[in-house]
Order: structure tokens, then sequence, then C-alpha cells
């Protein structure tokens, strides 16, 4: 039987892409190499702006299913925290608790069905109060993935060192990077990435 490799990368606004100007964010680069190195593959981006850990569990098993029946190699790509991490009205919009919670349910859900997952972690934004509550909640999910056996790419540390990274958030809304930033986080994953395709 020929390898019908489907990917769905589900999450927040990172996922989408939100402020490439080349409408491809990480996920569209990831794709295009696997597809310049000659791995055929389906991919779909559910990345949906503003959504918190607990709004993608809400909607992504229904979303996968309807994309991940027919293949043979059925795959999920989970990224999210960074809004959980944002502060209204004085906490959290999720708390870190629920937040690791969410990542697990996740994860029990994708390992009954029989789909491979990984997840990478929530970047850095440019406000050091913020971006230090989601440095502990990448820690969290990398205990939670750890536990659970599924690969987990931390790309906070590096991407908050990076010049480019940072400065493209700066000039931006202060969240998202522009292609540049874009092209330093997909190279962080690409190695993790091809080892799981």
């Amino acid at each position: 039987m020929t390898r019908d490799l489907r990917v769905c990368f589900v999450g927040d606004s990172y996922v989408a892409g939100f402020g490439d100007p080349l409408c491809l964010g990480w996920t569209g680069r990831l794709t295009a190499r696997a597809l310049a190195e000659g791995q055929p593959l389906t991919c779909y981006n559910l990345g949906v702006r503003r959504q918190t850990s607990s709004d993608v569990l809400a909607r992504w098993y229904g979303e996968c299913d309807q994309r991940l029946r027919d293949g043979t190699d059925l795959r999920v790509v989970v990224s999210f925290g960074v809004n959980d991490a944002t502060e209204e009205n004085g906490r959290p919009r999720v708390a870190p608790d629920e937040s690791s919670a969410n990542l697990a349910r996740l994860l029990g859900r994708a390992a009954d069905r029989g789909w491979r997952v990984l997840v990478v972690g929530p970047p850095p934004v440019d406000e050091a109060e913020h971006a230090s509550r989601t440095a502990r909640l990448d820690e969290r999910f990398a205990d939670v993935c750890r536990a659970a056996a599924v690969p987990y790419v931390s790309v906070h540390r590096p991407l908050l060192a990076s010049a480019v990274w940072m400065d493209e958030v700066r000039t931006g809304d202060g969240a998202h990077p522009g292609s540049g930033g874009y092209d330093e986080l997909a190279a962080l994953i690409a190695p993790r990435w091809r080892d799981w395709i």
C-alpha cells in the first residue's frame, strides 16, 4: 500500500503564520522543505488567532477527524500556549495547571486514535512578564510530553536569544514576527520534524 502521509497542524496564530508576508509561517516552510526533499504529504493548517489550549481542545478532534480518516499515516502537530499565558483581569487566560491538563487530554485522545503527535512549544513575545509566564508553561508542556512519550520541540529560549525573532516581534505587533522570524522558528523545528515524518 502506498504511504498516504497526512498532517494536521493545530493551534494558534503562530500555527496560522500570522505576520508572515509570505503567508507560509513555520508550517508552510516545513511542508515545502519536506516536498522539496522528496517526501510527499498532505498538510492542513488549522491555526486560529487568539485561541488558547482550551479553545483548541474544544475543536481539534472534530477538525482532524475530518481530515485524517482515509490516509495510511496520520499525524498531528500541536502548538499553543502564548494566549494561555496572556494576562486578562489580572490573571492568565488559562491557568498553567489547566493548560497542562488540556495538552495531556489532547495527547491521550490522539493516542487512542493511533495518531502520532509532535508538539512545538510556545515562542517568546516582547513583554518580559508574559515571556516569563510562557517560559514556565514551556517547561510544563515538556514534562507532559515526556510523560506521554511524545516528541517536544522547545523553541522559547533559542528564539528569546535570536536577534532576528525579537527584532521582528518588536517592530511588529509585539508578539508575531515577519518572514525572517518564521525562518528561524522553522529552522529550530526542522530537525525533529524530519525525524518525525
